[in-house]
């Protein structure tokens, strides 16, 4: 599968910093799925959890308290308030 990079950052710190095959967050007109090859945009999340698929097939799940999701066409960001991923 394709990946993209994909970096997650938070007034804490980085959270997340590498390839990733998908990322599911929902944002402010309803959840989105992002890709390789996904069109540019930017677009503000909602509270939300989030689903990164890694390229293994194993996937991390955190939540995210809303931010500001950044999607260019070789990387994509998210910077949330808070960012916690789940034990």
């Amino acid at each position: 599968m394709n990946t993209f990079k994909l970096t997650i950052a938070s007034p804490d710190g980085n959270k997340f910093s590498g390839n990733a095959v998908k990322l599911d967050v929902r944002g402010t007109e309803g959840e989105l799925a992002i890709m390789a090859g996904h069109i540019p945009f930017v677009t503000s999340i909602v509270r939300c959890p989030c689903t990164i698929w890694l390229e293994d097939g194993s996937k991390m799940t955190a939540t995210a308290d809303g931010g500001l999701l950044t999607v260019g066409s070789e990387s994509v960001t998210l910077l949330s308030g808070s960012f916690k991923f789940d034990e």
